[in-house]
């Protein structure tokens, strides 16, 4: 890329036109991301018939922007309400929410609006400089890797969600099971679905989401073991960003992972960045020199997954951009966009107009520039959720849950899925069961079920062929080391308990007596 294409493309974002695009919609994407239930990809799908009377640059730049900002945005309510508001968000919702009962509700939002405004700069600077030869690894990627990727994904958040791996599994296969209800990925026959027709569509993930953390956060509001939420300390709410800069310089390593594993992970078409910041966030974990203090309000994850997000936002349009391959739905949008506007994504507008994809790459930047004031203007707003009395606030959520519930697919069905999951959730975190398993679940079901088919089709039913590929064998030697540690660590703890289980059985016996 010379240096007189970047010039043209810097003067093209910097037009009048364009900046307010962005402006308008970082506003817009801040206001949509906020609520419960109404994703990035919904906000993106909104701005479409805006798009018809406005010329390509600024189009894109508006999706861009409102991106950026809803996937951000989604912190909002996680950390506050206990509502994640992305699917990426829900990684790391626990966290986030310990840290405001912690009476940090400023730094936890200053950490996401930071961080995620870091990692999106990174991931522009690497999609701008390695764009295309990272488009070409990717699609290098068969369905053999991306079943092993899910795999990695679904173990890492299984493990690390709770102290106990086995709980973990159990709400990961809830929600693998939940993910199989609809039309056969082969056949197209319905399965699981009783003869409903709400059911042949699957169960989406969005009103589980809801129901699961807010839902049943309501319920457990109501119970004897309700935890009060804190006030936080009036200098904490006041001061945005503070503190920011000590955490980049005690984590360093924590950002370059997280921004490096966004970038890499969201350039593969159809996985996007919402596994990178699961994954983020058990690499955090597994590699933290303080893994026990993680769920209680620890920033170290917070960091790494954060980081992720817009990294891998950016690095989604890699393929996009380069061969005309979506990376995620919004992609999918803003390249649907794109040709109605008479531009063709691919390999040839890099020749042909190479100004084009390397403004709305340039729109990155300042896109994710806009999350340092509007984030603060947000974090300054936030006090005043946190100072709403409870018998308000949850008639609020109440709707809020009820609205973003309805909106998927305008039916009362979504309704009723988070109004079971709810109850579902509060009876799992009653009995100690994590929650954010069952949703990665019912996000990657699908991505697993359907690259295991057709790598088997491939391979003619030959589980040999999951490790015939070079990249392939090295994920999948990765994924079963994983199991086979896990098993390894619980084998070895289990001696260690067991003298003491067959004394105390022992001691129960003789106190019974003989004849008992």
């Amino acid at each position: 890329m010379s240096f007189e294409v970047l010039g043209q493309a810097i003067l093209a974002v910097l037009q009048v036109k364009v900046l307010v695009a962005i402006v308008l919609g970082a506003g817009y994407g801040l206001f949509v991301g906020a609520l419960p239930g109404l994703t990035a990809t919904m906000a993106t799908a909104l701005l479409v018939p805006i798009t018809f009377y406005m010329d390509p640059l600024p189009a894109v730049a508006l999706i861009v922007s409102s991106t950026a900002m809803a996937i951000t945005a989604g912190d909002i309510p996680g950390a506050l309400l206990r509502i994640p508001g992305t699917p990426a968000s829900a990684a790391y919702t626990e966290e986030a929410y310990a840290m405001t009962r912690r009476g940090r509700a400023s730094e936890v939002l200053s950490l996401g609006f930071f961080f995620s405004a870091t990692g999106g700069l990174i991931g522009a600077a690497v999609l701008l400089l390695t764009g295309p030869l990272l488009a070409r690894v990717s699609l290098n990627f068969s369905s053999f890797e991306f079943f092993w990727l899910a795999c990695l994904g679904l173990l890492t958040c299984a493990l690390v969600s709770t102290t106990e791996p086995a709980k973990g599994g159990v709400s990961l296969v809830l929600g693998l099971l939940a993910a199989t209800v609809g039309l056969d990925v082969t056949t197209g026959q319905p399965r699981f679905t009783f003869g409903s027709t709400e059911l042949t569509g699957g169960i989406s993930f969005i009103p589980v989401m809801i129901g699961m953390f807010a839902m049943s956060e309501i319920l457990r509001g109501f119970s004897a073991s309700a935890v009060i939420m804190p006030k936080p300390p009036e200098g904490e709410i006041y001061h945005p960003f503070r503190g920011m800069w000590a955490l980049v310089r005690r984590y360093p390593l924590s950002i370059l992972r997280g921004t490096a594993l966004g970038s890499a992970v969201g350039a593969l078409p159809g996985v996007g960045g919402d596994l990178a910041a699961w994954i983020a966030y058990g690499m955090s974990r597994r590699f933290s020199k303080t893994p026990e203090k993680f769920g209680t309000g620890h920033p170290e994850g917070l960091i790494e997954a954060t980081s992720s997000n817009n990294a891998g936002l950016s690095s989604a349009w890699i393929p996009a951009l380069v061969f005309g391959i979506p990376g995620d739905a919004v992609t999918a949008i803003a390249v649907g966009v794109l040709y109605i506007k008479g531009v063709s994504p691919g390999p040839r507008l890099f020749v042909e107009n190479p100004v084009m994809p390397t403004s709305i790459i340039m729109s990155f930047f300042v896109a994710n520039l806009l999350l340092f004031p509007l984030g603060y203007l947000a974090i300054k707003a936030s006090r005043h959720v946190l100072s709403v009395p409870r018998s308000v606030i949850v008639p609020m959520i109440l709707i809020c849950c009820f609205v973003g519930s309805y909106a998927v697919n305008n039916t009362l069905f979504g309704v009723w899925t988070m109004l079971v999951a709810g109850l579902v959730g509060y009876v799992m975190e009653r009995n100690n069961y994590p929650i954010a398993p069952v949703i990665l679940g019912l996000v990657l079901g699908p991505v697993l079920e359907r690259n295991f088919i057709m790598s088997m089709q491939i391979t003619h039913g030959n589980l040999l062929g999951f490790f015939q590929r070079p990249v392939a064998a090295g994920l999948g030697i990765v994924v079963c080391g994983i199991i086979l540690l896990t098993l390894y660590r619980a084998l070895r703890h289990k001696p260690d308990s067991l003298p003491g289980i067959l004394a105390e059985g022992d001691r129960t016996s003789a106190q019974k007596g003989p004849n008992e």
